[in-house]
């Protein structure tokens, strides 16, 4: 165990988001410090208290700055961690009445909880002022006037003041963050990292396309104006710490205070913010103000899509663009975010040529949609997500002005806009015949592009097929975000109603799970049927567009007939039924039965949209299995389409559709009236019908007859058999 302490150079941790170490190394050098061994999210360092003040004041990248008071070796236990902390000779740096608080990180194998390593550490404390006939300090988490840090790990434990207070990545100056902050610290580094210092001292502007709460702006302008980060805030770690010499802390304060006014009088780069939304933007205005640079940032209104070079910098020959875009953490949110980064990439080529662009993003196969090379690029973290920051030239204007071109296509995303125009051309006919507003247009014609692609109105759902182990996944990303570029623009939709999922094997209730909460449903016409779709919250949209011409069939079929619905999903073909086709209407009465409340409450809404009486159109939770078993009564037409595979926890055993269907035929059967029709559909690839239930009763094979023209590039895609008892035939 050694305690550390010594008047003119004393031992100091720094700590930093991790990825910018070396960045932190280098400025606590320029600040005055020796820096020593860098760990991971921090730099040991030597200095003097004034220096350690300065690096509090002025230090843009740590997130904290520790005064190491001891440091000890083997320590595995709760009694060896006490033990340390009662060696320390805290009358140093405790003042009498003050409160204390510890902030403990790491573990052991006897102190697995950060809570318990803290308790341990206080007591440690309380054990060396007791035995000096000192009081016992309160204990204040919040606010206290000391706050020590311990960090354990391997068994190597460095014990110390936090002099930083809160981290020092808080300014003081955001308060309204906006969506999605990046914080101070990190916001300087990306700064640093794209040269932004050196360009500021020649005067050069900076533009934020997409500025949010301000956070690059405003870091960047504090930069530029040389103040302080810390100088707005009112309090530090050191100011409750009984070794505090406030009379070098004021000094350094008016020194700090005298070059900030003196920086905003000289700064000659202007600062350009622009963003859509009023709330970033009032926060942005709110957050300059606070930190003392409102009058070096422009702030304006205004979408990507007409980011044009402000008219104080047209003979400007160059500068920084730097933006934080949004990364797309959700599937779903990609078609948006590809137009948005080619967005970004077509106009900062027309409007900013010869500048540099800095985009950071945790989302890189977003970066190249930008449409730029990278000629650097800078790995760093946003709170737990791995990023990257893209250094791109932005290249001259072109000798001819050409206006704004379009974005450039590869080969591969070329023929596959050609194969959605094909596409729409071979259904046009139908789609006028039919009336159809939902279809599909493209199902995995290209193998590269390995999307199922439907259209419900004016919206896109596109489900992405889970690329094989053999296919690089780069490669398939790539191909993807080619799709979500093209998509919009072909078929005239706005990337906001794109919707894309990922559609891998499922097992269980997996394409039941929700996936989303938006509650985002719309209306969708199917002949005469209006049903809710929803394309976001889950796999399925709640309506099975292969099955349309089966339905279509059940309306045919159930005028003024009994119907019963199995594993009735969403309740649509029930909603046929009960309309039926032509004048003499639909089914007398109906039941339908599934197991999951989400759809049978789903179902519910379809029936009250169309207007069906429910008391003689019922739905029932149930295992259908089960249900058939103890139900009695007959029906003249039964709709049985069980999922190809289930393991439900509500079930009493798994079902598996080529396995059990000679059962579920049979128990459907069983409650066949004479007379009535059975229409057993699934969607088994390679399913087979046994032939036992083909010599008991009368099978037709109608599955050819049950695909419209939009699926008829896939027949494989379901089965669907007409079944009937043979006495009828």
């Amino acid at each position: 165990m050694t305690e550390l302490h010594c008047p003119d150079s004393l031992d100091f941790l720094a700590t930093c988001p991790r990825g910018i170490e070396l960045l932190l190394a280098d400025e606590l050098a320029a600040l005055g410090a020796v820096p020593g061994k860098t760990t991971v999210a921090g730099v040991h360092l030597r200095a003097s208290l004034e220096s350690a003040y300065r690096i509090c004041l002025w230090s843009r990248l740590a997130n904290r700055l520790v005064l190491c008071l001891a440091q000890a070796e083997g320590v595995e236990t709760p009694e060896a961690l006490r033990a340390a902390a009662t060696a320390i000779d805290w009358r140093r740096h405790l003042a009498p009445g003050a409160t204390l608080a510890v902030d403990f990180h790491g573990r052991a194998e006897a102190i697995r909880h950060t809570r318990f390593g803290a308790q341990t550490v206080k007591d440690g404390v309380v054990d060396r002022l007791h035995a000096e006939g000192r009081p016992r300090p309160d204990v204040d988490t919040r606010q206290p006037d000391l706050r020590l840090y311990a960090h354990l790990h391997r068994g190597r434990l460095i014990l110390g003041v936090d002099l930083s207070g809160d981290s020092l990545h808080r300014r003081g100056y955001r308060r309204d963050v906006g969506h999605a902050p990046l914080k101070e610290n990190l916001a300087a580094a990306l700064l640093i990292r794209a040269g932004w210092p050196a360009l500021a001292r020649e005067g050069a502007p900076l533009v934020d396309p997409l500025c949010g709460a301000g956070t690059l702006l405003i870091e960047a302008a504090m930069m530029a104006a040389d103040i302080a980060p810390g100088l707005a805030r009112e309090r530090f770690g050191f100011h409750g710490w009984a070794g505090h010499d406030d009379h070098s802390w004021r000094e350094l304060h008016r020194e700090a205070e005298a070059r900030a006014s003196i920086g905003r009088k000289r700064c000659r780069s202007r600062l350009f913010g622009f963003d859509e939304s009023p709330p970033a933007l009032a926060a942005a205005k709110a957050n300059a103000m606070r930190a003392g640079v409102p009058a070096l940032i422009e702030l304006e209104g205004a979408s990507l899509a007409g980011l044009e070079r402000p008219a104080g910098l047209v003979d400007t020959p160059h500068g920084l663009v730097v933006t934080n875009p949004p990364y797309g953490e959700r599937l779903g949110e990609l078609p948006e975010l590809v137009r948005l980064y080619g967005q970004l990439g077509e106009r900062v080529k027309v409007a900013f040529p010869g500048w540099l662009l800095a985009v950071f993003t945790a989302n890189p196969d977003l970066g190249h949609r930008v449409g730029l090379r990278a000629h650097k690029q800078y790995s760093l973290r946003n709170g737990p997500l791995e990023a990257k920051l893209l250094l791109m030239a932005i290249p001259e204007a072109e000798d001819s002005p050409s206006g704004e071109a379009a974005p450039m296509r590869s080969e591969g995303a070329q023929m596959f806009a050609n194969r959605l125009e094909k596409n729409r051309r071979r259904l046009k006919k139908w789609l006028k015949s039919s009336g159809e507003s939902c279809y599909r247009l493209y199902d995995a014609d290209m193998p590269e592009y390995a999307l199922a692609i439907d259209l419900y109105g004016d919206r896109v759902h596109v489900q992405e097929y889970a690329a094989p182990k053999s296919v690089d996944a780069a490669q398939a990303q790539k191909r993807l975000f080619e799709a979500l570029g093209v998509i919009p623009d072909v078929l005239g939709v706005d990337p906001g109603k794109v919707v894309v999922k990922r559609r891998e094997r499922q097992s269980g209730k997996a394409q039941y799970r929700k996936q989303g909460a938006s509650g985002e449903r719309f209306e969708a016409c199917e002949g005469r049927a209006r049903l809710w779709v929803n394309l976001r919250d889950y796999l399925d949209t709640g309506l099975f567009l292969d099955h349309r011409p089966v339905r279509r069939l059940l309306g045919e079929m159930a005028a003024g007939k009994r119907f019963l619905n199995l594993f009735c999903y969403t309740g649509a073909a029930t909603v046929q039924a009960a309309l039926g086709a032509g004048e003499q209407g639909g089914a007398s009465e109906s039941v339908s039965v599934d197991l999951s409340n989400t759809y049978l409450d789903w179902a519910r809404d379809n029936f009250a949209l169309n207007r069906l009486d429910p008391g003689r159109h019922r739905l029932v939770r149930d295992d259908c299995l089960r249900w058939l078993e103890t139900a009695g009564g007959e029906f003249d037409l039964i709709f049985l389409d069980p999922p190809t595979f289930s393991n439900s926890k509500k079930m009493a055993d798994t079902l598996d559709v080529q396995r059990d269907q000679g059962r579920l035929v049979r128990l459907a059967m069983a409650r066949l009236a004479p007379g009535g029709t059975l229409v057993f559909s699934n969607n088994q690839r390679r399913f087979t019908l046994d032939e036992d239930l083909a010599e008991k009763f009368h099978v037709k094979d109608i599955s050819a007859r049950t695909f419209d023209p939009d699926f008829q590039r896939r027949p494989g895609l379901h089965h669907c058999f007409l079944i009937r008892h043979r006495e009828d035939v």
